[in-house]
This record gives C-alpha cells, sequence and structure tokens, in this order.
C-alpha cells in the first residue's frame, strides 16, 4: 500500500498523525507528510483509518 498526501488539501489538522505516527508527521510548514514510500502490512488499518478521518480527504491510498 502507498500513501499520497495532497499538501494543497492539507488544512494540518493533525489527525493523521495522532492515528498513524509511524506513517505520517506534520513537516516545518504543519502540513502532513508521509514517512514511508510503501506503508508496512502491520501500519494499514491505522494508515486507511487515517485517510478515513482527514476532513478534507487529502490522503490517497494506492494499494
Amino acid at each position: 500500500m502507498k500513501i499520497n498526501v495532497n499538501r494543497d488539501a492539507c488544512i494540518g489538522c493533525g489527525a493523521c498523525q495522532a492515528i498513524a505516527p509511524n506513517v505520517f508527521e506534520l513537516d516545518d510548514e504543519g502540513l502532513s507528510k508521509a514517512l514511508v514510500d510503501e506503508v508496512a502490512e502491520d501500519e494499514q488499518d491505522n494508515a486507511t483509518e487515517a485517510s478515513e478521518s482527514c476532513p478534507t480527504g487529502a490522503i490517497e491510498i494506492e494499494e
């Protein structure tokens, strides 16, 4: 599974980082970025939950 964060849509609310801290972080601009190119199997449920919780739909998942 791959993750892409649309930085134009991201508002930096931090929900993704709170749900999946091993997959997302907020950068110096306060916007989300993926920490990994490929999401580990044991983090995929958290990454999916983070994507579904994003208020702006900025997180895209590629299977």
